[in-house]
């Protein structure tokens, strides 16, 4: 009796739980990211892809929101255009309209994106040029680390500066890179520009440029292997944009375009950017990324629409202002 009791209660158990309907687990949480990379490219485009070169780039663009029409500035130079990266600024407003190094000019005046993700947020960041006439945006601070190498270095390629970055991680996991960031940067930003380089100087059908965009995209999956290494990679987002696209810049009275893309942590994947975006909002993007907000006359503006989860604030005030009044 004791078991065909116990039976009956099983069966009527039973009955209850297969009538009732079957609760969905609640999503998980969007992952925030908690650092950033940003790759800076020369001499590519959307038919960059159909090289078959770059496999790693294409994933980026599998998984992520991309533009392939960003408006970049004018002039589209190399200096000014990480100017106005850096700035948030058109090339009329940050003033630096040349693209050599020019010691008597100084720095840019304009608060960098670098200073409000360190005043907004205690956030360090690691920069690494090919180029030497970036000398002129490395303006020193206590929170940015520059690294550069260029043309007039035979040796420096992206595979150089992949074996510089891997070098800075080892240093920065241990406690500190010399006596700026003191441990692995919030921020990496990646200068490649070996492609635009073969493009220009061997032509953009040439061999030469179809292994400089595999060198290129080798010199990523570096990096961002390294970021699976360290364990990052999960909560990390990643921005790719060019300062020129392929061939000879147009104007024709209208600004250039180059590509955007962003993949990674929070970002939506397959997603084509439908509003009108420009390479100046990179700085205000990568600012949102971080919960962060900047109060400032920058014409950068996040691209909101990219983002998987709404935005989370991180109110931080600066102990002082960027000027130091």
């Amino acid at each position: 009796m004791v078991i065909r009791a116990t039976l009956t209660a099983l069966t009527v158990a039973l009955g209850f739980v297969l009538a009732c309907p079957v609760m969905a687990a609640p999503p998980a949480a969007e992952v925030q990211p908690e650092h950033a990379i940003l790759f800076v490219l020369e001499g590519f485009g959307q038919d960059s892809l159909k090289t078959g070169a770059m496999p790693v780039l294409s994933k980026l663009v599998k998984n992520g929101s991309v533009a392939w029409s960003a408006a970049a500035v004018n002039p589209p130079l190399r200096l000014p255009t990480m100017a106005s990266i850096f700035t948030g600024l058109p090339v009329e407003k940050h003033g630096m309209d040349w693209d050599t190094f020019d010691f008597a000019r100084g720095y840019p005046r304009p608060p960098l994106m670098f200073d409000y993700l360190d005043l907004s947020g205690g956030k360090d960041t690691a920069v690494f040029f090919m180029e030497e006439s970036l000398y002129q945006l490395a303006r020193p601070s206590s929170y940015v680390d520059y690294q550069i190498c260029g043309r007039l270095r035979p040796e420096c390629r992206a595979a150089t500066i992949v074996t510089y970055v891997q070098e800075y991680f080892k240093k920065g996991e241990r406690g500190g890179y010399n006596h700026y960031v003191y441990g692995l940067p919030h921020l990496l930003v990646v200068h490649l520009p070996d492609a635009g380089r073969a493009g220009q100087e061997q032509g953009w059908t040439s061999k030469a440029y179809r292994a400089a965009l595999k060198d290129v995209d080798d010199a990523m999956s570096a990096i961002l292997d390294l970021y699976k290494q360290y364990k990052l990679f999960d909560h990390t987002m990643i921005i790719v944009t060019a300062l020129n696209g392929i061939g000879e810049q147009k104007q024709n009275g209208s600004l250039p375009h180059v590509p955007w893309i962003a993949s990674g942590a929070n970002i939506k994947s397959g997603h084509t950017i439908a509003a009108p975006i420009s390479i100046m909002d990179t700085g205000a993007t990568l600012m949102r990324a971080f919960g962060l907000e900047t109060h400032t006359e920058w014409q950068s503006r996040a691209i909101e629409e990219i983002f998987r989860a709404p935005r989370a604030i991180v109110r931080n005030e600066p102990a002082l202002n960027l000027y130091g009044q």
